[in-house]
């Protein structure tokens, strides 16, 4: 299987942005655990998509990739080791000594005391580099709160807490975890950058979550009880009789908590939904009703006289 990211949300390299962002929410509906409860080979594919959007969905980072400074992970890519100022290369392409590095027997002499002349002047020890990572993460994980674990280049395992009402682009600290410092110095940290990828049902909006509802038509002319996802499951909301769609409802608490802060709201756009077919019986009844009761909506008056 294709770690390309263009492959993985199938679109060519020349795809614009709204190509993208279209085909990861396509992808992402068909494939969120939510809506595939059970279903391992789904959970997997949409992780591997999560990871590709976030990736080609950052223009910086996609631009990046494509002139393959850093992999499809993320990754810094190794730089190749020049030595174009060490030697030249005649018409013919052979390799020639350069003058003025006759002495140098070995390459790695002049790079042991670069090192060393480095160890002298901080002081026989210095800290060691800090090392950065990319991690894509749910958006429900990111709102709730999570823990996972990432294996370094080295192979190590680290685990990582991600603090609930994580925002995408947050940078996460590891004290520590990063390169090793020489001379006896303090080890660098590994900084962890979080992208969270898109929910299919919830959008983010600082700490208010924002969803679209479907309610049937009885719903809307009747009003009754829903039940309605969250962050944290599945609440009970009531819809008032004759609500139209574009209606918002707002249920308090159930948005973003983060440590420290106020939780935020979840706000409900209401829309409804016909059958699919509308029956004999639906279909005479309205007929009636609207030559009895016909109304302009567009008029701005409302209900006829």
């Amino acid at each position: 299987m294709s770690d390309d990211p263009y492959a993985v949300l199938g679109v060519p390299k020349t795809a614009s942005d709204a190509e993208i962002r279209k085909a990861y929410r396509k992808l992402a509906k068909e494939l969120h655990p939510d809506l595939n409860p059970g279903d391992a080979g789904a959970e997997e594919r949409f992780k591997r998509v999560s990871a590709a959007y976030s990736l080609l969905g950052d223009a910086e980072k996609r631009a990046r990739f494509d002139r393959g400074e850093i992999d499809a992970s993320g990754m810094e890519r190794p730089e190749q080791p020049s030595y174009r100022h060490y030697a030249d290369s005649d018409p013919s392409g052979r390799y020639h000594n350069t003058a003025g590095y006759e002495d140098f027997a070995d390459m790695s002499d002049l790079f042991r005391d670069l090192f060393e002349q480095e160890r002298r002047r901080c002081g026989g020890h210095g800290r060691g580099h800090d090392v950065r990572y990319h991690l894509t993460v749910d958006f429900l994980d990111a709102v709730r709160g999570a823990k996972r674990r990432i294996t370094m280049p080295d192979g190590n395992a680290l685990d990582l807490t991600i603090p609930a009402g994580t925002k995408d682009g947050a940078l996460l600290r590891l004290r520590g975890k990063g390169g090793p410092g020489f001379g006896g110095g303090p080890s660098g940290d590994a900084l962890v950058e979080v992208a969270v990828a898109p929910h299919p049902v919830f959008e983010r909006h600082g700490a208010d979550i924002h969803m679209d509802l479907a309610i049937t038509l009885d719903e809307a002319v009747l009003g009754g009880k829903v039940k309605v996802p969250t962050p944290t499951g599945r609440v009970n909301m009531t819809v008032p009789k004759g609500t139209s769609s574009g209606h918002i409802l707002r249920l308090k608490g159930k948005g973003v908590a983060a440590p420290g802060t106020p939780p935020g709201d979840q706000l409900v756009r209401l829309t409804v939904v016909l059958p699919k077919q509308i029956d004999p019986e639906l279909e005479a009844f309205m007929r009636d009703w609207r030559t009895r009761h016909a109304y302009d909506p567009r008029s701005g008056k409302g209900r006829a006289a």
